[in-house]
């Protein structure tokens, strides 16, 4: 029993659908088309109602016009098109991924990581990760792997070297903190105590977020002027 099989009445996930093969392309095809296959090595015809999720990072318009991709399947599989942005676009979701591929790796390798240093975090935030979520994946198992103690200790140097080669000058850790610790005291609506609070999410001392408040100039106020500003 193949995919197409199994997933009868269901939903099947199609990754990197811009690396099939051109032969293969045809009986991709004839399936979205109708419904209709034939098992590996035999001449009965079977049918399957399969909903089809697909992804590419390659732009298919494009291999169409290469002749690298059919025409035909391109517009079958272009019904409802979901364009997601890079993560460099919407870096508010950078913090939620590491602290769950944070979570992921340290219990695969039976450690015990309590928390996310906030300039670790900064800096993760502010990086353009031009290999999207694989690469913010990759790094943070690195960054597991390579932790000693119950704080993440990843290789920021690296990572640096890498955005400075990619914007042609140096990353500002200043700044990259300062948009990590007021998104994350937006995101808890700026409670900083608390079980739910920003102090936990930062992974510091009540104390202390209320320190480098002060030194990054954040409060408030200043976020509700740059908003009316904004508007």
């Amino acid at each position: 029993m193949g995919r197409f099989e199994a997933a009868d009445c269901g939903t099947l996930f199609l990754d990197e659908i811009g690396d099939i093969s051109l032969e293969l392309q045809p009986k991709l095809l004839r399936v979205l088309q109708g419904g209709e296959f034939e098992r590996l090595g035999s001449t009965q015809t079977r049918r399957a109602n399969v909903r089809l999720v697909a992804a590419t990072n390659k732009d298919l318009g494009k291999l169409v016009a290469q002749n690298q991709f059919r025409n035909d399947l391109y517009f079958r599989l272009n019904v409802f098109p979901i364009l997601l942005p890079p993560l460099r676009d919407r870096r508010g979701d950078i913090p939620s991924l590491v602290r769950h591929f944070v979570g992921i790796y340290a219990e695969r390798m039976n450690k015990h990581i309590e928390g996310i240093p906030t300039d670790v975090m900064g800096a993760l935030t502010g990086h353009s990760w031009p290999g999207n979520i694989r690469e913010l994946q990759n790094f943070i198992e690195r960054s597991v792997i390579l932790t000693e103690g119950n704080m993440l200790s990843p290789p920021l140097d690296g990572l640096r070297q890498a955005a400075g080669l990619e914007s042609g000058e140096p990353i500002t850790m200043e700044e990259a903190e300062r948009v990590h610790i007021r998104k994350t005291l937006e995101e808890t609506n700026w409670v900083i105590a608390g079980p739910r609070g920003a102090a936990v999410r930062l992974g510091m001392k009540r104390s202390t977020v209320y320190s480098r408040m002060r030194k990054l100039g954040i409060s408030r106020d200043v976020a509700r002027r740059q908003e009316r500003k904004n508007v």
